[in-house]
């Protein structure tokens, strides 16, 4: 693999270590516009970027908790439009799940909403806008979680790494071609400027020293490839539950929304430098690497696996429910017309809206819900990619597990990127009540029609 770097605007994948993320000061988050120095002097003399940010910074604080603790913060809108926070993946009552006019109403320009509720999981995650999330998002509403285990491992260095990529015009500013139809019927709105933000940033690492890289892809529609050099390791938790036992690292794939916790020993002999790599193609791009210093007399001992959290793990499918999902539509498609707002549609009309991907048939969110489900009730859901593209496909509320083909769960997971015509089966426990979301994380996918939802009773 050859490993180089890109520059700002010259491909698609131009790649740059942004500054170090804010920790958060208080329990206020303001959601307001700002400006950030996106483009760092090495690739020229950009102005500052115009963004909508959480307390002005991008990525917004850095949400730190014990396992146990109780979230508590206050959404402050400063912005121009309605918003509201998703707390991705962490488990919680309905109420604060954040979704305008399904689990709570927007907050608008000067009003304040209250979240709490308690974290049941270690784990990272991380918290987004979930109103108009194809502009809010691609501006910068977002930042992370970290929930901390009871008992954490032993490591010199925990780094948490945001995935992003930008679509910048030549003066450093955001494009407002948001809602592009060709965006919106291939593979989403994929930025010019792919970077990573790391939290701390340390100058230097020791060789032999044990780092824990907390990775987090945001990007609005962008699948990530990444991988870690200078290191050996494993995969200890996806999504931010812990892996039982612990993978061999090797290139890691991030669907947006996908995040995955991994445990490295710097064992180079060559003193190369902790390198942190974007894959594409047959060629890596440097996006950030940190140099040696000094080296550690003793030795870790194995990577062990994270302490478990509170979750169920499937061991068969015995009494299951099986509700079918059928992915269809965007270019290339096999969608004639679907069912939007109750009316069948022909695929040239539904362009006209800017509705073109469906789930069984039906685009947007329905009145009904996919499924009633029963608490308690164990559910599972083949899902079938009749499309060209590939989909991440995430469940509010609760994690999922993968049936595999040998009939054996994969981990617990709240995305899972479905290829193109590819069939995958996820199954779960209907565990809070409440409307759940079901929805296609390819975010210009989910504005143009991909998403359903649950009714837990």
């Amino acid at each position: 693999m050859t490993l180089t770097r890109r520059h700002f605007l010259k491909s698609t994948a131009a790649l740059y270590l942004a500054p170090t993320l804010a920790q958060a000061s208080s329990n206020v988050l303001e959601a307001k516009a700002a400006a950030v120095q996106l483009i760092d002097a090495e690739f020229g003399d950009y102005p500052e970027t115009q963004v909508w940010a959480f307390d002005g910074t991008v990525p917004g604080p850095l949400l730190r908790f014990r396992q146990g603790e109780t979230l508590q913060q206050t959404l402050r809108n400063s912005l121009p439009e309605p918003t509201s926070i998703h707390w991705h993946g962490l488990r919680l009552p309905n109420a604060m799940d954040g979704v305008p006019g399904f689990t709570q109403q927007a907050v608008q320009t000067g009003e304040t909403f209250d979240y709490a509720f308690p974290l049941k999981d270690a784990g990272t995650y991380w918290y987004h806008s979930h109103n108009h999330s194809t502009v809010q998002v691609a501006r910068g509403l977002y930042g992370v979680i970290v929930v901390e285990e009871q008992t954490p491992p032993d490591v010199d260095h925990d780094i948490v790494v945001v995935l992003d990529d930008w679509r910048l015009d030549e003066t450093a500013q955001i494009t407002e071609d948001f809602g592009a139809m060709h965006d919106w019927t291939h593979a989403g709105r994929m930025g010019n400027y792919v970077h990573a933000h790391l939290t701390p940033s340390p100058a230097s690492v020791a060789e032999n020293a044990r780092v824990r890289l907390r990775f987090v892809n945001v990007a609005t529609d962008r699948i990530m490839t990444i991988a870690v050099k200078g290191a050996v390791g494993k995969a200890v938790a996806r999504d931010g539950m812990p892996l039982r036992t612990p993978e061999d690292l090797d290139t890691l794939v991030f669907a947006p929304a996908e995040r995955a916790d991994v445990i490295v020993d710097i064992t180079s002999s060559e003193a190369q430098p902790l390198q942190i790599v974007f894959v594409e193609r047959d060629t890596g791009y440097l996006l950030h690497d940190i140099p040696l210093s000094g080296r550690r007399s003793d030795l870790r001992p194995p990577i062990q696996p994270l302490p478990a959290n509170p979750m169920r793990y499937l061991t068969d499918l015995s009494g299951a429910r099986e509700i079918p999902l059928v992915m269809s539509g965007g270019a290339m498609g096999r969608m004639e017309s679907a069912i939007w707002q109750g009316q069948e549609m022909s695929t040239r009309d539904l362009v006209q809206q800017g509705k073109v991907w469906a789930f069984n048939g039906v685009v947007g969110m329905p009145t009904a819900p996919l499924a009633e489900l029963r608490q308690g009730e164990l559910i599972r859901i083949p899902i079938v990619n009749e499309t060209a593209f590939a989909h991440a496909m995430h469940l509010h509320g609760t994690h999922f597990q993968e049936v595999l083909p040998d009939g054996g769960f994969g981990p617990h997971k709240d995305t899972l990127l479905v290829q193109p015509r590819e069939t995958r089966e996820i199954a779960f426990v209907a565990e809070t009540p409440g409307k759940w979301l079901f929805h296609c994380h390819m975010l210009s996918h989910q504005a143009a029609g991909m998403k359903t939802w649950f009714h837990v009773i």
